[in-house]
């Protein structure tokens, strides 16, 4: 079985370490995650947006490419390639402004584009072995206001707006909201008993 993690964080896969101003606990769920799916026998494709200097933003000529259904440049199509053989895909990355961070959504428009990875018009996704889709995501917004007061945005523009609409049916959300407000024991026994 294959995964393949989409991991978005300025300070990269690197900074689970706990040092100060280059640590993150995303980073850390990464490490406790690979590690599960290292004892599952689970093959691990890691794509470090930072680390690989991923551009999120949609060029013209980019666009132009988009349009004819050809990889907006080389990363990208090696990107897709790396989708199309997955068995699972996990989505990693912070909650900002309620969304996800540029990255996440330059790789969504760039990466999972018409004629590549979904057939137009039809909107039919081309990842045939139906991949489990994961998503996991920090937050300083408590949960009970993001899905009520904010409408859990999320939800709508990945599972409905993506997700649904090309139909991948397979998906879960993993929020860990509050992050900055727990104590130290209390992340640690997050990292301890997270299970996929």
């Amino acid at each position: 079985m294959k995964t393949v993690i989409i991991f978005d964080h300025p300070y990269t896969a690197t900074a689970g370490h706990n040092v100060p101003h280059h640590r993150s606990f995303l980073a850390a769920l990464l490490q406790s995650v690979m590690k599960q799916l290292r004892a599952e026998k689970s093959e691990i494709d890691l794509i470090d947006l930072h680390a690989d200097g991923f551009n999120p933003v949609m060029s013209a000529a980019d666009l132009a490419n988009w349009r004819r259904g050809l990889p907006t440049d080389p990363q990208v199509a090696d990107y897709q390639q790396r989708l199309l053989t997955a068995d699972r895909i996990i989505f990693m990355f912070p909650v900002w402004w309620e969304v996800m961070p540029a990255m996440t959504k330059g790789f969504l428009d760039k990466v999972y584009a018409k004629g590549q990875l979904y057939e137009a018009p039809s909107m039919k996704t081309k990842l045939v072995k139906q991949p489990k889709i994961d998503l996991i995501t920090t937050m300083s917004t408590p949960n009970l206001i993001y899905r009520w007061l904010f409408g859990a945005p999320l939800a709508k523009l990945l599972f409905r707006g993506t997700f649904l609409k090309t139909r991948l049916w397979h998906f879960k959300w993993h929020n860990f909201a509050r992050v900055d407000q727990k104590s130290l024991s209390q992340r640690q026994g997050i990292l301890q008993n997270f299970r996929l």
